[in-house]
């Protein structure tokens, strides 16, 4: 696919087919997330590919967003952690979920290139995702996807017209 096509087939894709997905491909994704630039290149990132069924459907519970069936029934949900500390803080702003989000998108993005589905979920309850998975209390848990073969096709969703986004030389219209 074609990287325009493949940024405007990504959808987040919430239905899932109970379809095996090769550890290769998920590998390849995950090779993706790898090269996405950081603050410094510190990868800050570190990523939990949980395929166990029982953990993933914990998961779900815990997250129920978008649904448990989705971890369910998706061969793969993939957790997205960081060391807040590897990465910049400047202005206020913490870079370690700037450096997650870069990251992370280059997974849905792989994904969808790869014929797979992802809904980025970045709501949910952190502490019971860290017991669950034993990640550490210093590490932070940014992000979660289930990851498999879509049994939905979602219509594209409605954006911003590009004049709406876009201004020229200074914020203006």
């Amino acid at each position: 696919m074609e990287f325009f096509e493949t940024v405007a087939a990504r959808r987040s894709i919430r239905k899932y087919q109970d379809t095996p997905v090769p550890r290769e491909t998920v590998d390849r994704i995950l090779e993706a997330a790898r090269l996405s630039p950081s603050w410094c290149n510190r990868q800050c990132h570190r990523y939990i590919v949980v395929s166990d069924p029982e953990k993933r459907s914990m998961l779900g519970e815990l997250i129920d967003n978008p649904s448990k069936a989705c971890y369910e029934t998706a061969p793969y949900a993939i957790v997205l952690c960081a060391d807040s500390t590897d990465s910049g803080f400047n202005s206020g702003k913490e870079y370690y979920l700037v450096d997650c989000g870069i990251s992370m998108e280059h997974v849905v993005l792989a994904a969808t290139a790869e014929g797979l589905g992802t809904c980025w979920v970045g709501y949910f309850p952190e502490n019971p995702v860290r017991n669950l998975l034993g990640i550490p209390q210093d590490v932070r848990v940014v992000a979660v996807t289930p990851l498999g073969v879509p049994a939905e096709a979602p219509k594209s969703r409605p954006r911003l017209p590009l004049e709406n986004i876009v201004f020229e030389d200074g914020w203006q219209r």
